[in-house]
């Protein structure tokens, strides 16, 4: 790499970061704004949960969507199109009268949510070199992780003292922001998009070891947010915190999300097979011990420390693993796997509302919780074992054609 462009990646990478933080901040606000959000629109806690259902469904279906449009236009300007979206969406949001029409832009915004990770990978891992591709994707989702650890305690706050739509207003400044920095600090495309019609992407994506490492991902985060949909109620009715104590606690998760970002990207680029495997079995065990410390205070802020850091451990290594299983339709695979963290996203919620609805109550969460990801540690060892059947069969029909040459 040239020093010129050893000098202009922290500026690239800088702002996409500054969109993942924008997006990541609207994401999660919303999870620390339950109770203020139900009570004011007259819903459920489950109803008001479902807004982050809705917000993850729309980013599993926009991703695909939008990357097919997109797909040949400058990478550049498809970025700045969809924070045009992603600002806009958050301004309806704030002025939503009633729970549908939040549902509605919610949704609307949601829609740029996955095709940005998505493309923004792609450009994130075209301006390092080949062994530090999973340590761009995790400086890029460091935005995420830091608007977990401050945009969503701040949003915490802001819906607390001055109502839940004070916290959308902000995030639509960070919305207008992001955008600036983004179309200033964004290089112009180094190349034109991969040549292959959608179609073809659609077949490479179609490759089972594509959709096992998809399916990793929804189980994955799955398991985390069964969990991290209901902190609040979570920490305030079970373990006995006040109201005011959540957003200090959740500063305690985003401080481990960034830890666990950072480090997973690391250890991706050494070895990403041992990574995958790693992240997810300790994911297993973080909910699990979780489960015996629901009625300890001080427990419980470190296990929620520990949430993050290891449900984000493993973001580089999925992504990764994604985009080296697609190989020549990347954007696409991309944008479907940010769109099946995002499914994992709805699914955790529903699942977390389906425990507390049926009766099992909030202390049977983190339980449940465990064995999502200890599903996709399964899916995980199947994909290494057909890996691994794969490379058999080619050294064995490389050795049969070395014998058949010498016969010959």
């Amino acid at each position: 790499m040239s020093p010129t462009a050893s000098s202009r990646l922290p500026l690239g990478l800088y702002a996409l970061t500054a969109g993942a933080f924008g997006i990541g901040t609207t994401e999660f606000v919303i999870m620390g704004l339950l109770m203020q959000v139900a009570a004011d629109l007259q819903v459920s806690i489950a109803a008001a949960g479902l807004l982050i259902s809705g917000y993850a469904l729309g980013v599993f279906v926009g991703a695909p969507l939008l990357t097919a449009a997109t797909q040949r236009m400058p990478r550049k300007a498809v970025l700045v199109a969809l924070m045009i979206v992603f600002t806009l969406g958050n301004l309806a949001c704030a002025l939503a009268p009633n729970y549908e029409l939040l549902m509605t832009a919610r949704v609307i915004t949601s829609l740029a949510h996955g095709t940005f990770f998505g493309v923004g990978a792609v450009v994130a891992t075209g301006l390092v070199s080949e062994d530090r591709k999973a340590s761009a994707i995790s400086v890029m989702f460091t935005g995420l992780t830091v608007a977990t650890l401050l945009g969503v305690p701040a949003g915490a706050w802001l819906g607390l003292e001055y109502g839940w739509r004070a916290t959308f207003w902000a995030v639509t400044a960070i919305g207008v922001f992001a955008t600036v920095i983004i179309a200033t600090l964004v290089p112009a495309d180094r190349s034109a998009p991969a040549p292959l019609s959608f179609r073809d992407e659609l077949r490479v994506v179609g490759r089972p070891q594509v959709l096992l490492g998809l399916l990793m991902t929804v189980l994955g985060f799955g398991g985390m947010f069964t969990v991290y949909t209901y902190i609040q109620p979570l920490l305030t009715q079970v373990t006995g915190f006040a109201d005011a104590a959540v957003s200090p606690i959740l500063l305690v998760f985003g401080v481990g999300m960034i830890i666990g970002n950072l480090l997973g990207g690391r250890f991706a680029d050494r070895r990403l097979a041992t990574a995958l495997l790693g992240t997810l079995a300790l994911l297993v065990l973080v909910m699990g011990a979780m489960g015996f410390a629901l009625h300890s205070r001080w427990a419980m802020v470190l296990f929620t420390g520990l949430l993050g850091a290891a449900a984000f451990a493993t973001v580089s290594p999925l992504q990764l693993w994604v985009l080296q299983k697609a190989r020549d339709a990347q954007s696409l695979a991309s944008s479907l796997n940010i769109g099946a963290f995002n499914l994992g996203n709805a699914l955790g919620a529903w699942l977390g509302g389906a425990v507390i609805s049926h009766g099992l109550g909030l202390s049977a969460l983190p339980w449940v919780a465990a064995l999502v990801p200890a599903s996709a540690f399964m899916v995980a060892l199947w994909s290494l074992a057909l890996d691994r059947d794969r490379d058999r069969d080619r050294a064995s029909t490389a050795q049969d054609s070395q014998h058949a040459g010498e016969c010959a």
